[in-house]
């Protein structure tokens, strides 16, 4: 991922804040033919200082099923379109339109288990986080045969990357006038994903681009 030292970042809190407000990423495997596969899924995530690690699962006729090996894991934070005309500066210095936005990749080797106990473990505690989130409270029973059943149809998988790659593109090559400038005007709108990045802006620290 291009990511300029100014929208470099480091603090492994951003992940923690992206994944919890979205935990439905994209997974990137390359087969032996060469060509990338994407899947699109749902993740529960763990960090334990530096040590993070994804796990979820795929339907079992998903050809990424069968792929055991380097992924990429991309997470998808909040984004907005930037007008120039929200810039104090925007006369003298020539503004042009951008994208705000934060997104993370992790990369590493993906392992893959079929087996009933970790699978039955898996889909209770996926059931357990987005039904508690859904307010509802459906459980996968180990001790239905319909349930477990099920977890014929599904394949599990691990992801605990070598490499984790921050990027929070908030303006932090403009002047501190023009991060407040657009972190009141993002506010002001109505999307959700603007609202999010103009709370992200608002918890950098003010500073300006050097010189």
């Amino acid at each position: 991922m291009y990511t300029p030292a100014a929208f470099a970042a480091t603090d492994l809190a951003l992940l923690d804040a992206l994944v919890g407000a979205d935990p439905f990423v994209t997974l990137v495997t390359v087969g032996a033919d060469g060509a990338p596969f994407a899947s699109h899924l749902p993740v529960l995530y763990r960090r334990d200082g530096d040590r993070v690690r994804l796990e979820g699962h795929w339907a079992r006729p998903n050809p990424q099923a069968r792929h055991a090996g380097p992924a990429l894991a991309i997470v998808h934070g909040p984004h907005a379109y930037v007008s120039p005309g929200w810039y104090p500066d925007k006369e003298p210095a020539a503004r042009v339109p951008t994208w705000n936005y934060a997104v993370a990749h992790l990369a590493g080797p993906l392992q893959v288990f079929e087996d009933e106990a970790s699978l039955a473990d898996l889909v209770a505690r996926t059931s357990d986080r987005f039904e508690a989130a859904a307010g509802q409270s459906w459980r996968f029973e180990p001790g239905r045969e319909a349930h477990r059943r099920q977890l014929r149809g599904i394949v599990g998988f691990r992801l605990e990357p070598t490499r984790i790659q921050l990027k929070a593109k908030l303006g932090q090559n403009h002047p501190v006038a023009n991060q407040r400038a657009v972190a009141d005007a993002l506010a002001r709108q109505d999307a959700p994903g603007s609202q999010a990045v103009a709370a992200l802006i608002r918890q950098q620290p003010e500073r300006g681009p050097a010189g």
